[in-house]
């Protein structure tokens, strides 16, 4: 990797890791104040938008893994698999664009069957 790849990387790498140990206030300063971030549940606008909709999932996480991490000269991909006391597995994977040292856009991909299924909402047969 180039300097300029293993830049995009740490960055997201930082990121992921604040926002898993549940430090939101380390995790906003990875973030552009105009960042976009795309998810199942809609798109958002705005680091403090990003960070309403991190927040509370952090804040049940029990533990987070990375699994894989990659990049370009822009932009890094991470895999990761997160766990709370409801869903023991949830893995995930995020797209990250990053401008100027900060992630400009997320692209967030993960499986919401496992949360359904704790909460009752879906059963499976």
């Amino acid at each position: 990797m180039s300097e300029k790849q293993a830049r995009a990387v740490d960055i997201a790498i930082a990121y992921h890791r604040a926002w898993t140990s549940g430090n939101l206030d380390s995790a906003i300063k990875h973030l552009a104040e105009d960042v976009v971030c795309h998810a199942p549940s809609g798109t958002m606008s705005g680091s403090a938008a990003v960070r309403a909709f991190m927040e509370p999932f952090a804040a049940t996480l029990t533990k987070s893994a990375l699994l894989a991490a990659y990049g370009s000269d822009d932009q890094a991909i991470l895999m990761y698999d997160t766990a709370n006391r409801a869903v023991p597995s949830a893995p995930g994977a995020e797209l990250y664009r990053i401008h100027k040292d900060q992630i400009a856009e997320i692209h967030i991909i993960f499986d919401r069957l496992p949360f359904a299924l704790a909460r009752g909402d879906v059963v499976r047969t």
